[in-house]
């Protein structure tokens, strides 16, 4: 039987943990992608360690994030957001956000729609304390 076609089940701990270019102590696992034959939604997972952050930017799909645990300042638009585990996160496509973690591990879940993405760096890139 097609494994897709039942299902896909992992363990995080085997998923390949990948240093994020645009980022500062920065690493993003695939959860869910296009090698499980996923068609509407990917999950990934972002964690970030002690002087994490990302830079002011933009991307073409929208996220919907879940904080898993730490607390991290998180800019999306004009707002800027002290988040901790619990708390709920939906970024607009296109809509400029940054990250900057408060205190390590700054971990969460990114869902977003399985539609080619670009990430656009705004430059330069602006400090997340408002």
């Amino acid at each position: 039987m097609d494994e897709t076609r039942s299902g896909v089940v992992k363990h995080e701990g085997d998923v390949e943990r990948l240093e994020v270019a645009a980022g500062t102590a920065t690493v993003r696992q695939v959860l869910i992608g296009p090698d499980d034959e996923a068609h509407n939604f990917f999950l990934r997972r972002f964690t970030m360690g002690e002087g994490g952050a990302m830079p002011l930017h933009t991307n073409r799909v929208e996220h919907e994030q879940y904080v898993l645990s730490g607390t991290g300042r998180v800019r999306i638009g004009d707002r800027v957001h002290e988040v901790r585990a619990g708390n709920a996160l939906f970024i607009p496509a296109g809509v400029p956000h940054s990250y900057e973690v408060i205190e390590p591990p700054f971990d969460f879940l990114c869902i977003v729609p399985a539609k080619p993405d670009a990430i656009a760096l705004i430059e330069p890139a602006e400090p997340t304390r408002g």
